[in-house]
């Protein structure tokens, strides 16, 4: 594990009260307006019975899945958020490390659908979406919601670690989290070196501005996984 990564695995589980507190009281703007509906809507617009949220955080998705009728499993690797998920229920929870993904399968079966909902943030990422495939059944779908290419700040849209600070949120968090920030062309290539094509992308928007808030992406394996 990178410096980096190490320093984002702390933050998650430092911040963990700060961050149920944000997720469950709406204080995190883009969030409230857009894309926590634009995931949840991606999902059930696939009809699934069935939804593996790959890092679930305090569980919000599972739960808002789960009120739809759809029986959701969760895995985080923080033990805080993890605790969380399971006390408030509406879902399966595994205390996991995106590395120890390929201990839980094949115990924990496949899935018509896989979401990855802002959670996609390290550098070396294609070791877990490669895991990945094995959970995905015949014909699925990965869902992957992330900051939009957009927001790469002053240092433009070059791929790199950036620092979130958290200074707009209103809550307490008490430690900065780095996280890595990719271009669309990044992601591109990313999911295709993972085995992976882009079927169909949207771009959630702030209702006010018609800012992009974030980049969803529904993704299929290649023909060359499927066999086809």
């Amino acid at each position: 594990m990178t410096d980096n990564a190490a320093l984002m695995m702390r933050s998650w589980r430092v911040n963990a009260q700060a961050w149920i507190e944000a997720v469950r009281g709406g204080l995190i703007a883009s969030r409230r307006l857009a894309t926590d509906d634009a995931i949840v809507n991606a999902a059930m617009a696939l009809k699934p019975g069935r939804v593996l949220d790959v890092g679930c955080g305090e569980g919000w998705l599972c739960r808002s899945l789960a009120a739809a009728g759809v029986a959701a499993v969760g895995l985080d690797a923080s033990p805080e958020l993890i605790a969380a998920a399971r006390h408030a229920g509406g879902g399966e929870y595994y205390l996991a490390s995106y590395a120890e993904l390929a201990n839980l399968w094949p115990g924990i079966g496949v899935f018509p659908v896989v979401i990855c909902n802002f959670s996609l943030l390290e550098e070396d990422v294609e070791p877990v979406l490669r895991h990945l495939r094995q959970c995905l059944e015949p014909g699925g779908s990965l869902l992957i919601q992330t900051l939009h290419p957009g927001s790469g700040g002053e240092d433009g849209n070059g791929n790199g670690w950036r620092v979130e600070s958290f200074a707009g949120f209103k809550a307490c968090f008490t430690q900065a989290m780095p996280w890595y920030f990719r271009s669309l062309t990044s992601w591109s290539a990313l999911l295709t070196n993972s085995g992976y094509s882009i079927k169909s992308f949207v771009e959630p928007l702030d209702p006010k501005s018609g800012t992009p808030l974030s980049l969803l992406l529904e993704c299929k394996l290649s023909e060359s996984e499927t066999g086809a």
